[in-house]
């Protein structure tokens, strides 16, 4: 085999996954291989830098793009003092002197995706963001302008086509100027990459240098996305401390635990309103602690006992006897130990001992009104009837039923019945001072078809059987389906990670009665992780930031985790900073590893073919970019 370098460089290079997975891509022709180098990245973000290092081994340049305008649209500040713009210099200096054969960019996606309301996305700060992509393909044209890029791959939202399309038109105008053939496309990523679990839409702007690069660049193959089952299903149970800290499980509220449990797998919020609620109650479901570790066992009289433990008491374990030796006591043998006589029966024989513990000396009495001194406590006196005795006892006095009909005057925390008008506004109106509230039959949670909370999938659970889809930046499990029917056992969970956690069920019957490692079940707002066995018989939970890492491909779990992987070896993946908010912000705007590799193969083989004199060869797959076919023809004819 003949190895061949190709080079690539990454502008809004992020953390380093896109470039990642270019390096793995293993592009061939025939004897000719062609090994797949990065020559650097400029992004803004330092810690992004920094995973770009990780994920490569190639520094990335931290560097502002924006322009001073842009700076003061977005920041709403001058620059510090030494900011300088960035220029064409700045980005040749980033690709450490190389003109790299291919340049992959993820330009920043906020201001064109859906998640931004369109009011927010058309102020000037986030048209200033926008504005980054124009600038960033122009800074990168000019820096490689002797010898331009012979592909380009332009990455982003799907709705740049639509919020962004000025910006397009604009930049395949650019393109076209540097002698660029374009087109425009839209790919699920997932079915690019070679194992993906998740659906990831998006925007590609692909382009070739028609003159550098005459062969036809062909689409990657399309393959069919994975369960998320098939991913998680090599990994640990989160808190192992195999995963690191990037697999902790969140510790989330009692009652969050409990709706995700309710939560059908496959939906999300909107299964709780199938629920039947009485009093603030679930009507035909109940919430129970799982048994346990033999909890309240009682050994037989003839059988041997377990192990004696430190903590030997009856709730933890078979720490109680079947005891066939009892013999009532003589005080308790007429079986009358506390015994209570009814008002029209006899009584027994008095004894010598007559306290409730040694016979029946208690009566069932009818006649109990109180004691005299709480005789007027609460009562309420007819309007027609006399009152009681007036007494200095203020803490026990009378009240009236009063059969008259309040006045305007006495509207004190009236409400307004919805079809009704109300009562006069006055200075004071508040809800004490007349009737200034309204029975409002227009539910909150009542959510229709175009309300953002409605169809945003929050709180929704994917079944283990199915792909996810696109990982979000801010992924969390109240703000879209970021959590997981997990059917794996329990007892895969180390001890130590579920500290303080409660293992519970969900059923009918009180049936199971312990609760693992708490005293009792938690208060509403208490936060701990939880365990709660689904109706469907699965642990639902939201997925670790690990996990999410590994939908994006950042690591192969398969590879990861095998007995000879990095995780055997003592290696803990982490991205740079201590949060899970900065992490899933860098999984999130991340290309998947695994969708770059495979445009990066068939892109390496184009650059292959137009390198060794090869102007065309069959595929399998459609043309990327047909507008090329003219841009060739157009060309060849002018040479001729």
């Amino acid at each position: 085999m003949i190895a061949q370098e190709i080079t690539h460089f990454h502008l809004f290079g992020g953390a380093g996954s896109g470039a990642a997975g270019f390096n793995d891509a293993t592009p061939d022709i025939g004897t000719i291989k062609g090994r797949m180098r990065c020559v650097g990245g400029i992004d803004v973000d330092a810690r992004a830098c920094a995973d770009f290092k990780t994920m490569t081994g190639v520094p990335q340049a931290c560097v502002d793009l924006f322009d001073i305008e842009q700076y003061k649209a977005w920041h709403g500040h001058m620059p510090p003092p030494g900011w300088v713009e960035a220029s064409a210099d700045t980005v040749r200096q980033a690709a450490h002197g190389y003109m790299p054969d291919i340049v992959f960019l993820s330009a920043p996606c906020k201001g064109f995706s859906g998640l931004l309301a369109a009011a927010h996305a058309s102020t000037v700060k986030y048209q200033a963001l926008n504005q980054l992509t124009l600038r960033g393909v122009w800074l990168m044209l000019e820096a490689f302008a002797d010898n331009p890029p012979g592909l380009i791959i332009f990455e982003n939202v799907p709705r740049i086509a639509t919020r962004g399309r000025h910006l397009l038109d604009q930049i395949i105008s650019m393109l076209q100027h540097y002698g660029y053939a374009t087109a425009e496309t839209t790919h699920d990523c997932g079915e690019l990459g070679d194992g993906l679990a998740q659906s990831r839409r998006r925007f590609l702007l692909v382009a070739r240098h028609a003159k550098k690069v005459p062969p036809f660049l062909y689409e990657p193959p399309r393959r069919a996305l994975r369960s998320v089952g098939e991913v998680l299903g090599h990994m640990p149970l989160p808190g192992d401390p195999l995963g690191g800290p990037m697999h902790r499980m969140p510790a989330l509220q009692w009652k969050t635990w409990v709706r995700l449990a309710f939560v059908e797998a496959g939906s999300d919020w909107r299964s709780l309103g199938r629920l039947a609620v009485e009093n603030g109650h679930l009507r035909d479901y109940l919430v129970v602690p799982e048994m346990h570790g033999g909890m309240l066992g009682v050994n037989r009289w003839n059988e041997h006992t377990g192990t004696v433990t430190s903590r030997g008491l009856p709730t933890n374990g078979n720490f109680a006897i079947a005891d066939p030796r009892f013999e009532q006591s003589a005080k308790w043998k007429d079986g009358q130990a506390l015994g209570v006589r009814r008002w029209e029966e006899s009584t027994g024989t008095v004894a010598g001992q007559q306290g409730p513990l040694q016979g029946a000396y208690s009566v069932a009495d009818p006649r109990h009104d109180g004691p005299a001194k709480h005789s007027n406590e609460f009562r309420i006196v007819q309007w027609d009837r006399a009152a009681r005795a007036v007494t200095s006892a203020h803490g026990t006095g009378q009240a009236i039923a009063d059969p008259r009909q309040a006045g305007e005057a006495f509207a004190k925390y009236a409400v307004t019945a919805y079809d009704q008008a109300a009562g006069t506004v006055i200075a004071g109106s508040t809800t004490g001072q007349g009737a200034f509230a309204v029975a409002d039959p227009r539910p909150g949670m009542q959510r229709t078809k175009g309300d953002a909370f409605h169809g945003g999938g929050h709180y929704g659970v994917v079944r283990y059987a199915e792909s996810s889809g696109a990982v979000s930046a801010s992924a969390c499990h109240d703000n879209g389906p970021w959590c997981v029917a997990d059917p794996r056992v329990p007892d895969g969970v180390p001890a130590e990670s579920l500290t303080g956690a409660v293992s519970a069920a969900v059923g009918t019957q009180l049936e199971r009665s312990v609760v693992k490692n708490v005293p009792a079940m938690p208060a509403p707002n208490d936060k701990l992780v939880a365990r709660i066995q689904s109706l469907d018989g699965t642990w639902h939970r939201p997925f670790t930031t690990l996990e999410l890492a590994a939908l994006q491909s950042f690591i192969d779990p398969e590879e990861y985790f095998a007995a000879t992987g990095p995780a055997a070896r003592g290696e803990q993946f982490v991205l740079d900073g201590g949060s899970d908010q900065r992490w899933r912000e860098a999984i999130g705007n991340a290309v998947p590893r695994k969708a770059a590799k495979a445009i990066g193969t068939v892109m390496g083989q184009t650059i292959l073919l137009a390198r060794n004199g090869e102007t065309f060869v069959l595929g399998s797959t459609p043309i990327w970019v047909q507008p090329m076919v003219a841009a060739i023809s157009v060309a060849q004819g002018a040479q001729q």
